[in-house]
C-alpha cells in the first residue's frame, strides 16, 4: 500500500472515530449509575470516599487498596477505609453515585469536583464545583428531595 493510501486510510479512520464520539451525547455516556469520568473506572476520580467521613477532606486512594461495587472500581487510601466500604458501601457512597448533586436536581449527569462536598445527615453529596455548591447549599432540602426523584438507580 503507498504512503499515500495509508495516509487517507489514517484520515479516513481518525473521522470516523471522531463520529462515533461525537454521535454520543454526555447524557447517554453518563448513564452508568456510578460517575467515572470518560477514559477510567474510577469512582470518585480515585479519591477515597470513605475518608470524606473519616478525615472531611477529599483523599486520594491507592492502587493498593481498591474493590468494586456498581460496576466502578472504588480506591482507598488505607487497608480500614477498604475494610470499612466492604462493610457498608451505601453508607458510605456518595448520593447519586458520585454525579454532581445540584445538578441531579434536574435530572443532569455532570462530574463533580472531588474537593466540593458535604456531609449531611450522614451522606455524601458532591458538586461540580465550590461555587455551585455554595448554590445548592442555600436551598439543599429542596435540590436534595428533587435529586432524590430523578437519580434512576
Amino acid at each position: 500500500m503507498s504512503i499515500n493510501a495509508l495516509a487517507h486510510l489514517s484520515h479516513v479512520a481518525k473521522t470516523a472515530l471522531l463520529f462515533v464520539i461525537l454521535s454520543f451525547s454526555q447524557t447517554a455516556l453518563a448513564q452508568d449509575p456510578i460517575e467515572t469520568g470518560l477514559f477510567n473506572n474510577k469512582a470518585i476520580y480515585g479519591y477515597d470516599t470513605v475518608a470524606y467521613f473519616t478525615q472531611d477532606k477529599a483523599v486520594k486512594g491507592s492502587k493498593t487498596f481498591t474493590t468494586t461495587w456498581r460496576g466502578a472500581d472504588w480506591f482507598f487510601s488505607s487497608q480500614t477505609h477498604l475494610d470499612l466500604f466492604k462493610a457498608d458501601p451505601e453508607k458510605y457512597a456518595p448520593q447519586y453515585g458520585g454525579y454532581c448533586a445540584y445538578a441531579m436536581a434536574t435530572g443532569d449527569f455532570v462530574g463533580i469536583d472531588e474537593d466540593a462536598f458535604v456531609i449531611d445527615n450522614g451522606k455524601l453529596y458532591l458538586n461540580y464545583s465550590a461555587s455551585v455548591q455554595q448554590k445548592w447549599l442555600a436551598n439543599k432540602a429542596q435540590y436534595i428531595q428533587q435529586a432524590d426523584a430523578q437519580y434512576p438507580y
